[in-house]
């Protein structure tokens, strides 16, 4: 299939990209290389150039005629966006819609839109969320996401264009054989901090927040491993191809570890002890966040195979070791 895949070189897209590299696909990679890395594309064409720049993206759909779209490009950091909303909604929703429009009008008919559990914010009993959970968003990041999913399901109702929209919960580690993993310079996903502190990277890292109503009063989230993730894309292009109906999934384990309880694990697995400082609550953090993801197994035939924390947090430490 001849796909384009905005955001490739980034820490999800890259390792989708090097699974549909595998498979044979004629990919096409837009990223600015703003956070992402040449380095982690393993296949594809790159083209350099920013989103907002849609003369250029439009020449490049129109030439290539693509028959999918799978989009990754975007601003991720939940406190950042509450810092700078406006940069948000700029980079995640005003990009989103002109590449939605530039697809809806070249015939780009199959689209895979990279959503996220933030959506659900702290509305979930228990905060256990379905596909069905009421979208209340509590940061710009969710919200800037949420439009996007929006944009997404009115144009399906009206053109041919198909989506999935994958909303996932906390991805970490890295491709199990080690050929690509999570670069991000000034990273803030949890298991990418304690790995860089058990690396000798950093001096030590903070726990924001031991007041909340779970068992040890930290965070609990739902931690899905990269690989597992990628084959979720892979999975619903193929749905894509055969189902002419569009879908959104949770991409999540169905279960949840304290923050607390994943450092332990790091230590853990690594055989470094780290300092660890205990500081306050960040802005736009739910307390809990665990997905149901019984439909995306049901849906798209996705099997994942490695749910196993110490697992995850062993890639994620052994590509910190190799990255340079």
């Amino acid at each position: 299939m001849k796909v384009l895949i905005t955001g490739g070189a980034g820490y999800i897209g890259s390792h989708v990209l090097n699974l549909l590299g595998e498979q044979g696909h004629d990919i096409v990679v837009v990223d600015n290389l703003s956070t992402g890395r040449r380095e982690s594309l393993l296949y594809g064409r790159h083209e350099e150039f920013d989103l907002n720049d849609t003369e250029k993206l439009e020449a490049l759909i129109k030439e290539e005629r693509f028959e999918a779209c799978l989009h990754f490009a975007g601003s991720i950091v939940v406190p950042e966006s509450v810092e700078k909303p406006l940069e948000y909604y700029d980079n995640n929703t005003i990009n989103s819609f002109n590449l939605i429009r530039l697809c809806r009008d070249h015939g780009v008919n199959k689209f895979i839109f990279s959503s996220t559990a933030a959506l659900y914010g702290d509305s979930a009993p228990g905060g256990i969320c379905t596909e069905e959970t009421m979208v209340l968003p509590i940061n710009p990041y969710g919200r800037s996401k949420q439009m996007t999913e929006m944009m997404l399901e009115d144009t399906a109702k009206v053109t041919d264009l198909n989506y999935v929209a994958l909303r996932y919960f906390n991805v970490a580690g890295a491709n199990v054989d080690l050929k690509i993993g999570q670069c991000s310079p000034n990273a803030t996903h949890l298991i990418k901090i304690a790995s860089e502190c058990a690396a000798g990277k950093r001096a030590g890292m903070s726990i924001f927040g031991e007041d909340y109503d779970t068992k040890d009063g930290t965070c609990v989230r739902d931690y899905i491993h990269i690989d597992d993730l990628a084959q979720a894309h892979v999975d619903a292009l193929s749905y894509l191809e055969r189902e002419s109906k569009s879908a959104v999934l949770n991409c999540g384990y169905g279960h949840g570890f304290t923050v607390k309880e994943v450092v332990a694990t790091v230590k853990k697995v690594t055989g470094v002890d780290f300092p660890v400082e205990m500081v306050g609550r960040r802005a736009g953090d739910a307390g809990i966040l665990i997905s149901k993801a019984e439909k995306i197994r049901s849906v798209l035939g996705w099997v994942p195979k490695y749910d196993d924390l110490e697992l995850i947090v062993r890639t994620a430490f052994e590509w910190e070791k190799k990255l340079k």
